[in-house]
């Protein structure tokens, strides 16, 4: 059985796209490293569309948005290394908020979803350096990171947060879906 994807689902899925590539790129220009001197950090911004659409959409929508941000920004602003590091990341990062979002308001919160997804980030990244430099003590600098993560995972989902309520009470959505 052949599923059949909508005028609609794809110009969602595209807006989305083009929304967290930019966010990505735009956050590669920010001085982070000056504010926070740790190496490898970012505000994870493109996740605030993440979150979003992991609210809203399916996890095929989802993970067609995250695949092609990665590679835009990577192709725009990036390098196949940097590839590796953000799909890598985005992509476990995704699968652990969809799970965690089975327990949405019984057992997580948007933050405690966007949180877990920034840990599962960091070690997605941990894990591809600790590849290319053959070195398993890179582990070491994972709890640095999750403590930005951390960080970054409250604010990715104050950000989210009014967009998801917003668009939860609008008809647009709905319209959308039809």
């Amino acid at each position: 059985m052949k599923s059949k994807i909508g005028i609609k689902t794809i110009s969602v899925a595209g807006l989305l796209t083009a929304v967290a590539a930019v966010l990505s790129i735009a956050e590669s220009m920010l001085p982070l490293q000056l504010a926070v001197p740790v190496p490898g950090i970012r505000l994870g911004l493109a996740n605030v569309v993440t979150m979003f659409a992991l609210f809203y959409f399916d996890r095929g929508l989802i993970s067609a948005v995250v695949l092609t941000r990665c590679a835009l920004a990577a192709l725009l602003a990036g390098s196949p290394i940097s590839f590796a590091f953000s799909i890598t990341g985005s992509m476990l990062a995704m699968v652990v908020m969809l799970l965690l979002k089975l327990g949405y308001n019984r057992h997580f919160s948007l933050y405690g979803i966007s949180v877990g997804g920034a840990a599962a980030h960091n070690v997605g990244q941990i894990a591809v350096a600790s590849v290319i430099l053959q070195d398993a003590s890179i582990f070491s600098y994972l709890p640095v990171l999750l403590l930005t993560g951390t960080a970054a995972g409250i604010l990715t989902a104050a950000a989210a947060g009014p967009f998801i309520k917003q668009f939860g009470n609008s008809d647009l959505l709905k319209r959308i879906s039809k």
